[in-house]
């Protein structure tokens, strides 16, 4: 074996002799004639060259820019503004909200993906005869069967609907982010059902079988609508309250306060050493929907302070009913998947906690508090959603992707 002084020793090399090669004897065959392929895109010097070259000489960079006169000074900060912006998009700095870039920032560094998570006690439980009681199995599949759909129909929204109406490139850049992480959250409710071996068919098409999941779906869908329809654009009061109404319709119901029940269910289900790979993937989960919800509030009030027109005391009211309607729904869920008490909660409990926390979403977007006195029964639920991926109470690790029994852990 060579070390690595003869590694860079030159060799001495004897060149072998040229091997002799015999003239080819001319072959008395036909001459095959080639035909040209007319697909082909030929050279420098061809007809279609020569015909692109023409098309570019008339090409107009006006389209796609925002309509934005070439050759105009550039972006200020003072020309951005949430929506309604006339200056160039495509422009990332100079940033004029410095909160969304770090948003945007933290959001990376809270990078997961569900295949990290170890599923092997929850299978086990899951297949035992006596390891859930049917109360505790209902919580998990309604939890899976609700949000399964609801982090699609939030996704639908961002990338087909506010990702176009919202005109601030670092804002965008966040959604971005935003519309993966729910891409990710699908996927680990998709890997929990697999991996546990639930019917997919029942748990995926809970939203369209159970009323009280079906409800919640229905009612977030009524919001993206109107600014869902590729010819709805911005600039008349009407229309940028419609957006508005939408933001705060997912931002902090569809998100702030729709996910609150079961989230709290199954992690309190963790916190009793019960199915602790799902109650994993919720924590990882509830940790991005807190940072979604602070980015939405953060826009929503951007908005207002820009268009105080918009904020009219009609438009108030007509907020502050649909917040209770979401509320109203939120309740009717908690009753429908504890009708007796569970896992240290029941649905009085939870009616308590989702009044604090709808009295939490009105005050952070300027409206006033409607449950006086309503308390947190809860205050686990905010430390977990404190806590940073690498301090995971959990401690548990995924080292190759696969799904019910054959899994591989470290």
């Amino acid at each position: 074996m060579l070390n690595w002084d003869q590694f860079n020793e030159p060799d001495e090399v004897t060149a072998p002799p040229a091997p002799v090669v015999k003239a080819a004897q001319p072959a008395a065959s036909t001459p095959v004639e080639v035909t040209p392929d007319v697909n082909r895109f030929e050279p420098t010097g061809s007809a279609a060259y020569e015909n692109a070259l023409k098309a570019l000489e008339g090409l107009d960079v006006a389209p796609g820019l925002e309509e934005l006169e070439m050759g105009a000074q550039r972006v200020l900060v003072d020309d951005k503004r949430m929506i309604n912006c006339r200056a160039d998009l495509n422009q990332l700095v100079p940033f004029k909200y410095d909160w969304a870039w770090t948003k945007y920032l933290d959001g990376c560094a809270n990078h997961w993906m569900p295949q990290e998570v170890n599923m092997t006690a929850d299978i086990a439980l899951w297949r035992a005869n006596d390891g859930l009681s049917p109360e505790e199995r209902i919580v998990i599949k309604r939890s899976l069967g609700f949000f399964s759909t609801a982090d699609s129909l939030v996704a639908n929204n961002l990338v087909l609907s506010i990702y176009r109406l919202i005109t601030n490139p670092e804002c965008r850049q966040y959604l971005l982010r935003q519309a993966f992480e729910e891409a990710i959250h699908t996927h680990a409710y998709q890997y929990c059902i697999e991996s546990l071996g639930m019917d997919e068919g029942e748990i995926f098409n809970m939203y369209r079988e159970i009323p009280s999941v079906a409800k919640k779906a229905a009612w977030a869908l009524k919001y993206t609508q109107a600014i869902g329809n590729p010819a709805f654009q911005t600039g008349t009061v009407e229309n940028d309250q419609e957006l508005l109404k939408n933001l705060i319709a997912f931002y902090c119901v569809m998100e702030g306060l729709f996910f609150y029940c079961g989230f709290t269910q199954i992690l309190s289900m963790g916190r009793r050493n019960k199915m602790t790979g799902v109650a994993e993937q919720f924590q990882y989960i509830l940790r991005d929907e807190s940072m979604h919800v602070n980015f939405g509030i953060d826009v929503i009030n951007q908005i207002k302070n820009e268009n105080p027109q918009l904020w009219t005391p009609a438009f108030q009211a007509e907020i502050t009913q649909m917040m209770m309607e979401g509320l109203a729904l939120e309740i009717e869920y908690a009753r429908d998947t504890m009708p007796r008490g569970i896992l240290g909660m029941n649905a009085a409990m939870m009616e308590e906690y989702l009044k604090f926390i709808t009295n939490r979403r009105l005050i952070q977007i300027g409206l006033s508090e409607q449950f006086s006195g309503a308390e947190n029964p809860f205050p686990w639920m905010s430390e977990i959603m404190d806590l940073r991926k690498e301090k995971n109470f959990f401690e548990t690790r995924v080292t190759e992707y696969q799904v019910g029994g054959a899994l591989s852990w470290d």
